[in-house]
Order: C-alpha cells, then sequence, then structure tokens
C-alpha cells in the first residue's frame, strides 16, 4: 500500500510539474516552421455550435460499439462520438497542418478488434483532390495516415475474420449533388477530383497496394463493397456499371446482375446472423423513367438476394406513388423536373406531352440499410434536393420484408396538414408530421419536403436508425415512429435555447463580443444566422458550455425565405444595444442592411447597397467590419472585400455588380444611404478586409489592405476625417499584404496581421508599435496571420490566428492555428486543444469581461470557447512587468467594491455606463476600494492613468 502511495504521489508531482510548464510554450520562432508542437493541455477549446448546422455527407455506426459514431460533414471535418452522441469531437489533428481528415468518405471498423479502423478522406478539394487512407488503433478518437491514394476514391471494405486485407473502390459514386444519373448517362458523370478504373486492394493494412478489378471498365465507379460473411472470400460490389462478385478475394469478377431490370445498383447493404449463418444482400436499383404514350412509368426499386448475390428478387412490393391521389403542386411539378431531367428534356416539355400522371411511379431512391437484429425491417432514403426525385417522405421502410412500405419520416405543411390523408390512410402510412428539428422546428414546419433532401442513413446494431435530413441530424428509436434531432440539448423545455453537442458543420464567422447587454455575445454565421449567448446551464453534460438562442434565421422563416441565413458582419448601437444591424453577402437578403429594433425579435431591411447581374443565390460581394461611431451613432461603416480570405467560397468578379462596388462604404444617416469613399486607396486591384476605428478618437480609422495577387498593392490606411480621405502609413517593407490591424485600447499599442497563402515567411507575422506607428517590431513570425486580438482588461494577453498556405508549402511553416501569449508577447503557447478548423481559425478573441476566457469561430465548425487554466497565466505571470492597471474583482459580485492594481496613491478615477456617460469621480490609492454597489447589473468603464501616464480605459461588469 505504501508503495502505491508513492507511485500516486512521484506521477502527481510529474502531472504537476507538465502541466505548470506550459507545453507548447516558445520562444523560438524556427522552432514552428522545423517541428511540429504539440497545443498546450492547458487551454481546451468546447463547441458551442448548433449541432450539424450544415450538410452530413455520411454517418457510421461502430459495429459493434453503439456508443461509437461518426459524422461525416461537409465543410471539411469530421466528427466522432464515444458516448452514444452526448458530446462529439473532431477527428482532425487539431495540431496537424489541417489538410487531413477534410473530407471522409468512409470509416469501416475490425469485426475481431473493435479498437481497429480505417478511415479514406478527401484531403484536398477539387481538381487538386488528394486522397488517404488512415487508421485508427483507439476506436477512432485519433487516426494516423496510412496510404496516399492519388485522388478521391469510394468505399472501403475490411475483411471480416483478417484485419490485415481491405479493399478501397475507386470513383467519386456518393458525389450525389454532381453525379446525377440520366438515360443518356446511367452511369453518372466522371469527376475531375477522382479516379476511375480499379479497386485497390492491400493484404498487409495498407503497407502496400494492388489494382483489382481491372478488367471491368476503364470507368469503373465503386459504390460499395461487401463481404459474404458466410462466406469470406466472396465479395460482391456495387458499381455504377453493374453489380459484380468475386469469389476469390477479388482477383477475378463476374457480373452479378441475374433478376436486376437495369442493373444500375444505387446502394448494398447485408444482414448476417452469426447464429445461423444467413446471409442476405440488399440493393437499391437505379429508377428508369420510360415514357408509354401520355404517361411514364417506372423500372428499378429494392431487390434481395439469399445466394450471395448470384441472383435477385424483387422486394419493391407497393413502394411506388399513386399521383392521380398524391395532388399536391410540389409532388407533381417536381415529378415533371425528375422525368426531364432522366429524359433530357425541358420540363415544359414533360408537362405538355406527359399529362397522365401515373398510378404506380417510383422515386429515385439511393441509400438502403437493414436492421441488424431484424432481417425484414429495412430502410430507404432518396435526396430530393440534390439527387432530382419527387414526392413525400425522406425515410421509407418495411417491416415485412418488402411487401409494404411506409414513408416514416414526416416533415412540413403537406403532412401537418394531412394533405391527400384518404390515400394515405388506404396503404396504411400514418399522417402528420413526426420530426423533432430544434432550432429549424419553424423553418421545416414552413418548407416543402422537396427542399430538404436526404444526406446520409445509417443504423445501429441494436437497430436505432440515423439519418439527416436538410441540416439537422436525425435519430429514431422506435422503428421510425418518430425522429429526434441528435445534435443539440434544449437548455429548458420549449425555451428555444440549446447547447450544442460539437459534431457542428456550421461556417463560423465574426462574433460581437461587446453588445451593451452583459453576458451576451452575438455570433454571426453563414446559413443559420445570427445567434446570441444567454449564459451555461449547470447541468448540461458539456464542459464549458454556452446556452446560445438564434435571434435571426430559421427561427423567423415563414415559408422557408423570410430570414436572413448568412451572416457577413454584425453591429450594435452604442446607446441602445436592442438596435442591431447586419449585412450578408450570400443567400437571402444579401446586399441589403438589415435592422433589429427590438433585440431580434423582428428585423427590417433598411437599405439595399448591392445587386448583381447574374442574381446568384449564393454570391454577392463580401462584406466585413461593419462599425458603428460611438460618438456620433449616425456615422455608419464597413468594407466590400475584394480577395475574401476567411469566407466561405470565392471572392465575386466585380464586372457582375450592377449596384455597388469594392472598398470602404460609409452613411451618415444611420444605415439609409451609403457612398464608396475610396479617395486615397488604391485603385482597382485594393482589397479592404478589415476596418478599426481608433479607440480614441472615433474620427479615425483604419483600413487593413490584403493583395489582391501576389503582384497587387496592400498596405496599412488612415483616415483622419471620418473616410472622406485616405492616407496610406509607413509600415516595414517586408509587409505585401495587410489582413487585419487592431488597436489597444488601453495602451495604444498598435498591431498588424500580414502574410499571404501563398506568401514568403518574412512577409507574415505580427508586427507591433508602441509608438503610434512610427517603428514597428515583429512579435510574431508567420507567413501568414488573419488575425491579433489583445485583451480588453489585461493588455498583456494576446491571441492569433495563423491560417494554413496553400498545399505545396504547408511544410514550410508546420504550426497553424490560435497561438496565446500572456505576457505581452514574450512568449507563446500554441493552443489548438478541440478546435476543428484550427488552420481556419476566422475569428478569435479575449472575453471582454474575464481575462481567463477566450472565443473564437471556425471556417466550418461555428464558434468555440476556451477556458485559460490559471496554471498557464500564473507560471507566465512570472515574467510579467507588473504595470498594468487591472480592476479586481471582476465581474463585481454582491460585495459592491472594486479594487485597481498597479497604480499610484491617489490616482484620479472616473466611471462611466456603457452608453460614455459619466456617473462619478473620485481618487484612489493602492488597496483601497471604490464603491459601486449603487450601479445596477451592466457593464461599465473606470479610466485612469497608468504609471507611466498613459490613459486606461478598463472595463468591467456589475453582476447582482
Amino acid at each position: 500500500m505504501r508503495k502505491n502511495l508513492l507511485l500516486f504521489i512521484s506521477l502527481t508531482i510529474l502531472l504537476i510539474s507538465h502541466l505548470s510548464s506550459g507545453q507548447g510554450t516558445f520562444t523560438n520562432f524556427t522552432m514552428l516552421q522545423n517541428q511540429k508542437i504539440q497545443s498546450s493541455p492547458l487551454v481546451q477549446w468546447t463547441n458551442i455550435s448548433p449541432g450539424t448546422s450544415g450538410y452530413c455527407e455520411e454517418f457510421w455506426c461502430h459495429p459493434t460499439d453503439v456508443n461509437v459514431m461518426f459524422s461525416g460533414a461537409d465543410m471539411h471535418a469530421a466528427f466522432g462520438t464515444w458516448d452514444n452522441g452526448q458530446s462529439w469531437n473532431t477527428l482532425k489533428d487539431s495540431d496537424g497542418n489541417g489538410l487531413d481528415m477534410r473530407r471522409v468518405i468512409d470509416i469501416q471498423f475490425s469485426l475481431q478488434d473493435a479498437d481497429y479502423g480505417i478511415a479514406f478522406a478527401n484531403d484536398q478539394s477539387g481538381s487538386n483532390s488528394s486522397g488517404k487512407v488512415y487508421n485508427t488503433i483507439d476506436r477512432g478518437r485519433n487516426w494516423t495516415e496510412v496510404s496516399t491514394m492519388g485522388k478521391c476514391h469510394s468505399k472501403l471494405a475490411i475483411h471480416p475474420t483478417n484485419d490485415n486485407i481491405w479493399f478501397l473502390g475507386a470513383g467519386d459514386f456518393w458525389n450525389v449533388k454532381s453525379n446525377h444519373r440520366t438515360l443518356a448517362e446511367p452511369q453518372g458523370q466522371m469527376q475531375s477530383r477522382s479516379n476511375y478504373g480499379y479497386v485497390w486492394k492491400t493484404t498487409n493494412r495498407g503497407v502496400n497496394w494492388t489494382k483489382v478489378a481491372t478488367g471491368i471498365d476503364t470507368n469503373l465507379d465503386a459504390g460499395r463493397i461487401i463481404f459474404d460473411r458466410s462466406n469470406p472470400n466472396t465479395l460482391i460490389m456495387a458499381t455504377a456499371q453493374g453489380m459484380y462478385r468475386s469469389t476469390n478475394l477479388g482477383v477475378t469478377w463476374t457480373s452479378s446482375a441475374t433478376g436486376l431490370p437495369n442493373n444500375r445498383p444505387r446502394d448494398l447493404t447485408s444482414y448476417y446472423n452469426s447464429t445461423t449463418g444467413e446471409f442476405i444482400l440488399y440493393a437499391v436499383e437505379q429508377t428508369y423513367y420510360n415514357p408509354t404514350g401520355t404517361t411514364i412509368n417506372s423500372t428499378g426499386g429494392i431487390y434481395k438476394s439469399t445466394d450471395s448475390g448470384l441472383s435477385w428478387q424483387n422486394i419493391t412490393g407497393n413502394l411506388g406513388l399513386n399521383l392521380q391521389l398524391v395532388t399536391d403542386y410540389r409532388s407533381r411539378d417536381d415529378y415533371h423536373s425528375t422525368v426531364a431531367k432522366w429524359l433530357g428534356i425541358t420540363k415544359a416539355q414533360s408537362i405538355a406531352t406527359y399529362t397522365t400522371y401515373p398510378t404506380q411511379i417510383l422515386q429515385t431512391f439511393n441509400r438502403i440499410v437493414v436492421n441488424p437484429t431484424n432481417k425484414n425491417e429495412i430502410y430507404i432514403v432518396h435526396n430530393k434536393r440534390h439527387d432530382v426525385s419527387f414526392g413525400q417522405g425522406d425515410v421509407w421502410k418495411t417491416i415485412d420484408g418488402g411487401i409494404t412500405w411506409i414513408a416514416c419520416s414526416r416533415s412540413g405543411p403537406y403532412w401537418i396538414n394531412n394533405t391527400n390523408q384518404s390515400y394515405w390512410t388506404s396503404r396504411n402510412n400514418p399522417t402528420g408530421a413526426n420530426i423533432d428539428f430544434s432550432h429549424m422546428q419553424k423553418y421545416m414546419d414552413d418548407i416543402d419536403e422537396q427542399y430538404s433532401g436526404a444526406r446520409m442513413l445509417a443504423i445501429n446494431k441494436n437497430g436505432e436508425v440515423f439519418a439527416g435530413i436538410n441540416q439537422q441530424l436525425l435519430r429514431s428509436n422506435n422503428g421510425g415512429v418518430s425522429w429526434e434531432q441528435a445534435d443539440d440539448i434544449e437548455a429548458a423545455p420549449n425555451s428555444n435555447q440549446w447547447i450544442g453537442r460539437g459534431n457542428t458543420n456550421l461556417p463560423g464567422k465574426v462574433m460581437l463580443l461587446e453588445t451593451g447587454v452583459a453576458g451576451r455575445k452575438l455570433l454571426c454565421s453563414g446559413e443559420h444566422g445570427l445567434w446570441k449567448t444567454t449564459g451555461t446551464a449547470t447541468s448540461s453534460p458539456i464542459a464549458n458550455n454556452v446556452v446560445i438562442e438564434q435571434i435571426e434565421g430559421q427561427v423567423h422563416d415563414i415559408g422557408g425565405n423570410t430570414a436572413a441565413h448568412s451572416i457577413a458582419t454584425v453591429a450594435a448601437h452604442p446607446t441602445n444595444p436592442d438596435i442591431i444591424y447586419t449585412l450578408s453577402s450570400r443567400q437571402e437578403h444579401r446586399g441589403w442592411l438589415r435592422r433589429t429594433t427590438d433585440g431580434g425579435q423582428t428585423w427590417q431591411d433598411i437599405s439595399e447597397i448591392f445587386t448583381a447581374s447574374n442574381n446568384v443565390y449564393e454570391d454577392l460581394a463580401p462584406q466585413n467590419s461593419l462599425l458603428i461611431d460611438p460618438n456620433n451613432p449616425s456615422n455608419m461603416y464597413f468594407c466590400a472585400t475584394r480577395k475574401a480570405i476567411t469566407e466561405v467560397g470565392n471572392s465575386v468578379n466585380e464586372s457582375i455588380l450592377t449596384k455597388g462596388g469594392y472598398g470602404f462604404y460609409k452613411s451618415t444617416d444611420a444605415g439609409l444611404n451609403w457612398t464608396l469613399s475610396n479617395t486615397g486607396l488604391p485603385a482597382s486591384t485594393g482589397s479592404i478586409h478589415r476596418l478599426t476605428l481608433d479607440p480614441a478618437n472615433s474620427n479615425t480609422i483604419y483600413a487593413a489592405v490584403n493583395q489582391f495577387s501576389n503582384s497587387d498593392p496592400g498596405g496599412l490606411y488612415k483616415s483622419t476625417n471620418n473616410g472622406a480621405s485616405w492616407t496610406q502609413m509607413t509600415i516595414p517593407t517586408a509587409i505585401k499584404s495587410v489582413n487585419n490591424f487592431f488597436m489597444d485600447r488601453n495602451t495604444g499599442y498598435m498591431f498588424i496581421s500580414a502574410g499571404a497563402r501563398s506568401g514568403e515567411l518574412n512577409a507574415g507575422g505580427v508586427w507591433r508599435s508602441t509608438n503610434s506607428g512610427t517603428t514597428w517590431t515583429r512579435i510574431f513570425e508567420s507567413p501568414y496571420i488573419w488575425q491579433t486580438e489583445v485583451s480588453p482588461i489585461n493588455s498583456n494577453i494576446i491571441v492569433i490566428s495563423a491560417a494554413a498556405q496553400v498545399p505545396n508549402l504547408v511544410d514550410n511553416f508546420k504550426n497553424t492555428g490560435v497561438f496565446l501569449s500572456v505576457d505581452g508577447g514574450s512568449n507563446w503557447t500554441k493552443i489548438n486543444k478541440g478546435l476543428a478548423h484550427s488552420e481556419r481559425i476566422v475569428d478569435v478573441k479575449p472575453d471582454p469581461d474575464n481575462q481567463n476566457i477566450l472565443w473564437c469561430a471556425g471556417w466550418g465548425s461555428g464558434w468555440y470557447k476556451a477556458v485559460i487554466d490559471p496554471a498557464l497565466l500564473s507560471v507566465e505571470d512570472k515574467t510579467h512587468t507588473g504595470n498594468q492597471i487591472n480592476v479586481y474583482p471582476n465581474p463585481v459580485g454582491n460585495n459592491g467594491s472594486v479594487k485597481l492594481k498597479n497604480i499610484d496613491d491617489n490616482t484620479p478615477y472616473s466611471i462611466y455606463d456603457i452608453q460614455g456617460k459619466l456617473l462619478f469621480s473620485g481618487n484612489v490609492s493602492k488597496e483601497e476600494a471604490i464603491s459601486v454597489s449603487q450601479l445596477n447589473s451592466g457593464i461599465y468603464f473606470i479610466k485612469v492613468k497608468n504609471q507611466q501616464g498613459k490613459k486606461t480605459s478598463i472595463k468591467f461588469i456589475v453582476n447582482k
């Protein structure tokens, strides 16, 4: 016992020593270039975003552990859960270069060793696609690259009894948005991001690979590879070219299409009973639409094989729709769109020619699963939004082996209003909506099912079903009778306030942390509007959780298009925090300044600033840095950015703009009218990425100009007349592209964030000036910095976002992500733990009220909160100069008094409210308390002079 106690004490001392050492802290920037630095465990990021909130392309349930699942989001960050969906974490290496595990195409696990699994990910995008195979030995918590396979590939298979043997099919079979099937091209369209024509095979866990199935078709596009578990030498493969079978572990392949009417499988799954040895295959056939006079009939449907794929039997049953009785406009109109797409004609031609609606017509199903505990319980889906299909019901199921089918997922006005109820009753199909959609409930209640789209389908070993409908992850544990969103925890019943579980796919954008309301942060997002923080929940299983509420977006949609969904930038009125302004560059209300006067309950468009000739739904001039002059709120500013480096999507060609342009915008009438004011700024090729108001003089504005290309001008520009004209500031000649500019309100220090995605090392980094821009010193070396921010309450705390360079340059700089200094820039600590997009942090800020808290936003993974472990602050405090004034305690509680650190005796002070109104003043000495008991809960400022004579304004919060 004494020996064990001594061992415990020794380990504890080692752990404390390790934590106190500030792991990840460095001063030598050569280390950043040459070696991968591990992030400090003393800062852990928690994702606070609404779950999914984007398209989930794939979903996987561990074959033997129901607590383990994986979500394949389309914004380059897959996630895993090991507690049955209560919480999720990124699969990416947060300390990597950001290119790993981006678009995960498939994950498969061993049936012998639950900890061992393999994955395939497309780690780059577009025609430069780079596909890689990974493995895991800890049930998917960490992944190691095994092989580089060329371009994007399709699905993996791992031998059921020999973990050394894997298969990987070539092709882009599951690229549903782009790979559409038609009568002219029933095999789909080849994509430049993929390789075709073979299947990879390895017998030594990816050390060596050989190509098999090379004789089937030069364009072979493999969709699913399944082992016959009753005879593992046999494989069955669904491809765009047909169904194939191998009885010698993939050496040779033969067609396996007997009984399939079209031999164009869309998906394949299997059932295996380990007790009896029964093995059954189930396949979805591509639907063919065949003209017959004035109507259309269809072939395809659902098939099964009980002889290992040698022959197939039709189990389509009553799956077809009777469009004579399904009479809603949307189903019939989309039926004509589907037929037209298949036949290669226009929708108008389909309407004019095929005037008789069919009584048995198949939708275009493309995924299938079977309950591992019940061979007769089968689920199928079709993606009406992206795969060209029609009709009601996203998920269908049978419980009698395919004799009868029902639409088991139902949402939208069609089902809410029990439309065509007599028809569905005749099919014994339940009616009424049966899905809980979290914050998207109002939106989904108002839109036709046609606009939703089922992106994935999965089932676990206990028969629980998972579906991705629109931008939510749904779960049914009662056989599809009802579906619950599996993304968020509601803070309180019917509150419409949520705690995210971490599996988000949300395009995170800028965060406004100082909003005039204590505890309220405003969080901008792409596609899911504007959110506010409302506190924390003590009962949540999510550590450091934040409760959030949507105040613009789906929660306000009527008919699916009333609210603004992509918020580019936000500003709160300096004297009335209920007045909030937003700008949008994508989707609904793009190009408009919008305003709420009631804290987000209602919104109005107040001025249209941009229009475009092509009227593309996704694209308009990107907008940043919406600012309001705190001394004259009628003055408002923002910039239209030519090269929007932190945006989702590409910058917009100015030639399409029929109203508006690029550069600096100003309004003198509270946003009703706007003018471009670019006098003195770089002409044509200049790109203003961010604006900054001088905290000491709101007439002075700074513009950070980034390069549109490496030959274009960039720099830092200054206006002292509210943006009427601009002059270029002198900055180090090494700086080519200025991405951001920040001024510390307490010290007046200036910070430049510089660099380019393909720029040189010496052109990037963070420069600081302590003398109003007369001289500059580089305090952080990196080729590409997006942002630098200093804590408003402790100028020793600095955070930066170091972005990734182009793929061929990533090895020139081995560390991206968020870096923290707590000693004014002398030492830095890498803090990426928990980030899914460490290489693309689009916004990062210290909390304005608590120096221990940080916030950031990821390009495709929403927003995060981190609490700095006191051990890191206490260790670094030893190097502090000790002359920074701080107010404490902060926030102020019921004790009703504050003290000031690092002041002289008899120091004058003044206290102001959030609107800048002087409340009271006096003189105070060291350790003397200032009574603030008369103040209500809220945000206040205390202004003093530090020991060097510099004026300091410190924010503090009263929280009674």
